[in-house]
């Protein structure tokens, strides 16, 4: 496990006062081994970071402030035990904190934008205060991406792709920050009420491809864009598969991909297998897709998947 880094009084005072870009993986890109996946060559920006994908998995750590989410739902709501979960995760290897305040479990209804805010504001502004780690918030709506990236966050990741809310993509273009686009067919009330699709593969792809379309369109560089093929939203067990099976169908699209398979229902009802026994499952499925192409996991249990990534990657990139 690595130390987190803690910023200093320094740090915190002088951060706001310098415009300097942070190379995350410093060594030039061109550099990277010659074996490394050509489906996960890119650098990705996200306002004054950049992160080198390539012979290096990223790891995205899952930070829930809700009280209903599938997963860990009710556990980090208190500040204090956020802040301790958020060293925990960056002491067992995340490079990136993606913290959400609204559940996008199948079946949930949402929250207002002010409810989203009261739940992660405040703890994106003292996480930021403290470590020196990337800041994703996981949100479909403008109002609260403004609030996130005014106290520091520098990714936005939202599930609809800019579908719910297109003026999220301008918000992140003024800020230069990074965007993760997904794909869902509709919206967690009723998405897995439309799982018909004429293509599967080609729906997902032409959605992406949309989502991408709007964000350039807006300003978004074109290298601040990843793409999430939606594992869970709006996908049956054996389309979910599908998708992690073709996952390089994903890359005529030319954005690094990320998945976001940890824990889901989806191996639940595979393995019959309860929420806490999906580990195994869920790093089955971080494997196949970095095999098949993912440049960054979006999870829950970070110190084990970064195991599993280190492992993946070192057969990759063996020469």
């Amino acid at each position: 496990m690595r130390q987190a880094k803690i910023r200093s009084t320094m740090e915190i005072q002088e951060k706001t006062s310098r415009n300097e870009t942070t190379q995350v993986n410093p060594t030039p890109f061109e550099q990277a081994s010659a074996t490394t996946s050509p489906l996960r060559k890119n650098i990705f920006k996200c306002r004054d970071k950049e992160l080198r994908l390539g012979t290096k998995t990223i790891i995205m750590g899952v930070l829930n402030l809700t009280p209903d989410s599938f997963y860990d739902g009710g556990k980090y709501t208190q500040t204090d035990k956020a802040l301790k979960h958020v060293e925990q995760m960056i002491e067992e290897g995340a490079d990136i904190i993606d913290i959400g305040g609204e559940s996008t479990r199948p079946g949930s209804l949402g929250i207002s934008e002010l409810q989203e805010c009261e739940r992660i504001i405040p703890a994106i502004t003292e996480i930021h205060k403290r470590f020196d780690i990337i800041l994703s918030v996981d949100t479909t709506k403008s109002g609260v991406a403004l609030e996130a990236l005014k106290e520091g966050a520098s990714i936005i990741n939202d599930i609809s792709g800019f579908n719910f809310d297109e003026k999220i993509a301008e918000v992140a273009a003024h800020y230069g920050a990074g965007v993760v686009l997904a794909h869902t067919s509709s919206r967690p009330k009723d998405m897995q009420h439309n799982t018909q699709y004429k293509s599967l593969l080609q729906d997902v792809v032409k959605s992406l491809r949309t989502s991408i379309d709007i964000a350039q369109h807006r300003g978004i560089d074109k290298n601040s864009i990843i793409v999430d093929p939606g594992f869970g939203f709006g996908k049956t067990v054996e389309q979910n598969l599908t998708l992690l099976k073709n996952l390089k169908e994903l890359r005529e699209l030319g954005k690094p991909i990320l998945i976001g398979t940890s824990n889901k229902s989806f191996i639940g009802k595979t393995l019959s297998a309860g929420i806490d026994e999906r580990l195994e499952g869920t790093a089955a499925t971080v494997a196949i897709g970095i095999i098949n192409g993912a440049s960054i996991l979006r999870v829950h249990d970070v110190a084990q998947m970064r195991r599993v990534s280190t492992m993946v990657d070192a057969v990759l990139n063996v020469n």
